[in-house]
């Protein structure tokens, strides 16, 4: 890991970004480095190595007393937060009758509430500064349906309607909270997916249809440094949107979800993702 010197970050905003070992979040990091922010980025493990010359710490999102020493390490080191980058997220694949609801509780713990707990630990911070952007990665996935990831789209759609709610809140005070939606990116993602705690018969076809055509759709997706570019674009805009579709698939879907109509929007995605129309 990076030491962090006070004297070295003080000049610079400072960007923090949970889930930068790998991925989007790693390639958020290095993007951001390379636009002129001090970034620190955060892992569950000790030992994650980053991009060069990118601080890494430990934080596990779902405890407390990490993001708040998290949060204090950042702050003795460098003085300020400007940006925080929540990343950090887990994802499940299979029928939503095949997950219990403790598997979903720890679903929505990361995904949710891990974003929730990033956020209050910072906005003091933000709110001395009267300056702060949050950026919360959400998912094509928080405003499409999304079969056989039925959880994991409840939680990007409650991201959503935190993030969109929460800016209204702060915008008076400086700090502007914003939205990046990827669609399928070429990342380790369909790899590391947790699979249901009790796998049904009754969705085993369907779910391995569905399975293949995301696999190929992940394939053919767009690269994270595609993703952490729009992150950068979401960080560096004097006026902000509220939401920012990263990469050609999400845009096209952004655009189809509002002026196609339902029933055609709704056959087109069953025939993507191989279901019976």
């Amino acid at each position: 890991m990076n030491e962090m010197s006070p004297s070295e970050n003080q000049s610079h905003n400072v960007a923090l970004v949970t889930g930068a070992s790998s991925g989007i979040g790693y390639a958020t990091a290095k993007a951001l480095r390379a636009a002129g922010f001090d970034v620190i980025g955060t892992s569950r493990h000790a030992t994650a190595k980053g991009p060069d010359g990118i601080t890494m710490l430990a934080c596990d999102v779902t405890d407390d007393a990490s993001v708040a020493n998290l949060v204090n390490d950042v702050l003795d080191a460098t003085g300020r937060i400007d940006l925080l980058v929540n990343n950090a997220g887990v994802g499940l694949f299979g029928g939503a009758e095949e997950s219990s609801l403790d598997q979903a509780r720890m679903l929505f713990d990361v995904n949710v509430f891990g974003v929730i707990r990033m956020t209050n630990a910072v906005l003091p911070i933000m709110r001395r500064q009267e300056k702060g952007r949050i950026i919360n990665l959400s998912s094509a996935h928080g405003f499409i349906p999304a079969p056989y990831f039925s959880l994991y789209s409840a939680t990007k759609h409650a991201v959503e309607g935190y993030s969109q709610s929460l800016d209204h809140e702060l915008r008076t005070l400086g700090i502007r909270v914003v939205l990046v939606e990827p669609a399928y990116t070429r990342t380790p993602f369909d790899a590391n997916l947790i699979k249901p705690d009790r796998l049904l018969d009754a969705y085993e076809s369907a779910r391995a249809d569905v399975a293949a055509a995301v696999e190929e759709a992940i394939r053919k997706g767009d690269t994270p440094e595609i993703v952490a570019g729009t992150i950068v674009k979401a960080a560096t805009d004097t006026d902000p949107k509220p939401r920012y579709p990263a990469g050609k698939l999400a845009r096209q879907v952004s655009v189809l979800r509002r002026f196609v109509p339902a029933s055609a929007f709704d056959r087109s995605l069953r025939k993507m993702l191989r279901l019976p129309v």
